[in-house]
């Protein structure tokens, strides 16, 4: 039996897409490139819901984050940011080290800054560059749900508007247009179900303009020669990873075949299953209820349960893996990826898994409620 990845990533991936890897080599200066990439971008547009340029970075999610900071952020700039786990607190350290002058909207991990707190920052902060916001917390589980409404405020003195959405992006709306971002990061490993090495980021035109002017001292991340090299030829500065910009492209022509809005049903609804299916057998959500993720289940460790413990055996006699915490939460959540393919098959297995692993190491759970409960909620789709 095949491991079921149910890690926050990277996810599983179809049959479909790691086949598209099988693909002839190709020179990357060629016109075979240029019909590959300009319909990579595309689709990337389509998921993205926006016109705005596209760079597919052969590189991980990192890199795009990376990208989105070096190429904007310079000495003194002030930048407002929540922080609230392990990877917003790794962008604004990038921010710093940009030597960016970071408004830190800090929070307790499971738990975002609302809405009136940035609003707050922005009044006391004429002077802001950037609002720059990590989407969804992949180390606890929480996600933002009012990026809608950032750009009435970064509109006020035409600050930038910069989203990291590596680990949502394509598992719940985020029109970029629409919203007016500025810059949106993610990557192909996650909800998008791609192999892991190709992030994709849209730049808006206010913002590709700046990068152009203002390039950075970086070279692999200098994104004003992606968009030189693109709107000259349609090649990329440095070889791309030919192999998984081919799975990348197929895992994006699965999406809109499904359309975009049963993608994001589909997400949803599963990720309503996981929540009521292991709470009703037992586990305890660790996010406040408001700001849990759709993408990324944490749960809390029963007591005396050991982590290391739990998830091998998960592994190793059901073959399902799953995620521990992160830094301070070590050891005392575990994490659930919910994105990609995810299907009630993903949901229903993962329950009956857990709940046979717990009863195992000697902890009662209703694994029936559990079950029965998800059943209901997947009933949905």
């Amino acid at each position: 039996m095949e491991y079921l990845s149910m890690l926050p990533g990277p996810t599983n991936v179809p049959n479909r897409v790691m086949r598209a890897m099988l693909a002839p080599m190709i020179n990357h200066r060629s016109d075979d490139f240029v019909e590959l990439y300009t319909d990579v971008v595309a689709k990337t547009q389509q998921v993205f819901e926006t016109q705005n340029d596209i760079v597919a970075l052969s590189a991980s999610g990192t890199g795009a984050v990376e990208a989105g900071v070096v190429n904007l952020v310079k000495k003194g700039d002030k930048i407002i940011m929540p922080v609230n786990g392990e990877f917003s607190n790794r962008l604004s350290q990038l921010i710093e080290g940009q030597g960016g002058n970071v408004v830190k909207l800090e929070t307790p991990p499971g738990e975002n800054a609302t809405f009136d707190q940035v609003k707050e920052a922005f009044d006391n902060n004429k002077d802001v560059k950037a609002f720059y916001v990590v989407h969804n917390e992949t180390s606890t589980g929480t996600m933002v749900n009012y990026l809608d409404k950032v750009s009435d405020l970064t509109s006020r003195n035409d600050a930038f508007y910069v989203v990291d959405s590596v680990s949502l992006l394509g598992g719940a709306p985020l029109p970029v247009d629409k919203w007016n971002i500025d810059v949106c990061m993610t990557g192909a490993q996650k909800a998008i179900a791609a192999p892991p090495g190709i992030s994709p980021i849209s730049v808006s035109a206010k913002a590709k303009k700046y990068m152009i002017e203002n390039p950075p001292s970086t070279m692999y991340f200098n994104l004003a020669r992606y968009f030189k090299y693109y709107d000259e030829e349609k090649h990329t500065p440095f070889t791309p990873a030919l192999p998984l910009l081919y799975a990348y492209r197929e895992a994006l022509s699965i999406m809109l075949e499904e359309g975009l809005q049963n993608v994001f049903k589909r997400h949803k609804v599963c990720s309503d299953a996981l929540y009521s299916g292991l709470s009703a057998m037992g586990l305890s959500p660790f996010a406040k209820e408001e700001d849990r993720s759709i993408s990324i289940v944490a749960l809390n460790y029963l007591d005396g349960l050991e982590d290391k413990t739990f998830r091998s055996t998960l592994a190793d006699k059901f073959k399902v893996l799953v995620a521990g915490g992160f830094g301070n939460l070590k050891g005392k959540v575990f994490r659930v990826g919910c994105m990609g393919e995810v299907s009630p098959y993903h949901v229903m297995r993962t329950i009956s898994a857990i709940s046979a692993t717990l009863s195992m190491m000697g902890y009662d759970t209703d694994a029936q409620a559990g079950l029965k409960t998800a059943q209901e909620k997947l009933k949905a789709l």
